[in-house]
Order: C-alpha cells, then structure tokens, then sequence
C-alpha cells in the first residue's frame, strides 16, 4: 500500500497553519514517527490521513487513488485511527472489541471467538482482563490496549497511533511498541505520534513536516 500526501495544506480558522504544501510518501511496510513539540501538528496530521479533518489544498492519496473518493468506512476500516484518549462503551470488553463487526459496512466479516480474543488480550499483558471483564472498570492504559486490539481485528492496512504507550508501564509500552514493529515487518503501514526519545531499530531517515521530525524506515 502507499499512502501520501501531495502538497497537504492545514490550518484551523484564525490560526498559523500547521501544514503547508506538505508532501510524503510512505511505502508498505514504513514505520514512521511524528514527533515535534505540543500543537505542532503531529494529530492533526493523524486525523488528515483518515479524513477526520480535511486539507485546505493538495491530496492525500491511497494506493494512488485521493481518499476523499472512498466511502468513510471504508477508509476507516483500512486507515486505523487509535486516538491518545481511549473511547470505549459501557459493556463487556467482548462488547467493545466486537463492535466493528456489528456495522453494516463489517457484515461480511466473521468476529473472533472468546478463545481467539482472549489470547489478543494475553499478548498485550492485560493480565487479568478477560471478554467478560466490564468496560468501565478498565484503567486508562488498559483501555487504550482494547482499542489498539480492536482496530487490529480488522486487518488494517495502514494504523495511525497517536502516543499508544502514554498511559503505560515500561513493559506494557516495550509490548505495545514491539507489536507496532512487527506490524510493520509485516507490510502494514505504521504511523504514530511519539515523544519518546528511543529510536526503534532501523529507523534511519529523517524528513520534517511543519516542525514535526517525521522518521521513518
């Protein structure tokens, strides 16, 4: 998959912008990182690749095809969005992580079984957590590992991460970052927002977007 922005401009009303003229190209496989300081547009630039926000000139483009042509869910389903604050709702984490598969532009995808969901929840260390654990009684940083699974279970292409490991321990994010390199290892496109100072394995080149250092491999 390639997804690239060509010639991106961004700002809100009344604002400076945060992108201008922006153009990058990420290849199956890339495993970039945006870092810069707060309001340099590094979410923002995650809300744009999912239509969440919409450019004021240029084209983001998929597969070479611009975005704004592809029906939303669609997108959505390809283009993963894990946003920092997690968004869960009230039920069982069963509930939560099968809930893609309960809208129409899902219905022809079989949902995990219990087996299957619970060996996901295992490999993110959510001791502990169960399918039939209750929602609600999650801490931050266990919610925001239900999310990133469930946005998994739909095989994305591409999956936008905005500071997946903020809200974790040490070995949970080491867990959530190690999954994010293997994703990549497998073809999928990794994005994610991060102000940690550790530079995964073979990330080498640098390029700079409206004050926010985009690394990527």
């Amino acid at each position: 998959m390639n997804l690239a922005l060509e010639g991106v401009t961004f700002g809100y009303p009344g604002r400076p912008e945060l992108l201008r003229d922006a153009s990058l190209v990420m290849e199956d496989g890339a495993y970039v990182l945006l870092r810069g300081p707060s309001g340099a547009g590094k979410s923002t630039l995650l809300r744009l690749l999912c239509r969440l926000e919409e450019p004021l000139a240029g084209r983001i483009l998929l597969d070479s095809d611009p975005i704004d042509a592809m029906p939303p869910a669609q997108l959505r389903r390809t283009v993963a969005y894990v946003q920092q604050m997690p968004t869960l709702i009230p039920g069982t984490v069963r509930e939560n992580l099968l809930l893609p598969f309960s809208f129409k532009a899902n219905g022809g995808r079989v949902p995990p079984g219990d087996d299957a969901l619970a060996d996901r929840l295992a490999a993110f260390l959510l001791d502990g957590v169960t399918p039939d654990s209750r929602a609600e009684t999650l801490s931050v940083g266990q919610a925001q590992r239900v999310c990133l699974i469930r946005s998994l279970l739909l095989e994305p292409r591409a999956v936008l991460m905005d500071e997946p490991t903020a809200s974790l321990d040490q070995r949970s994010a080491e867990v959530v970052l190690a999954k994010a390199a293997e994703l990549s290892r497998q073809g999928t496109t990794v994005v994610m927002v991060s102000h940690s100072s550790d530079d995964p394995a073979g990330v080498t080149r640098h390029a700079c977007v409206s004050g926010c250092a985009l690394e990527y491999a």
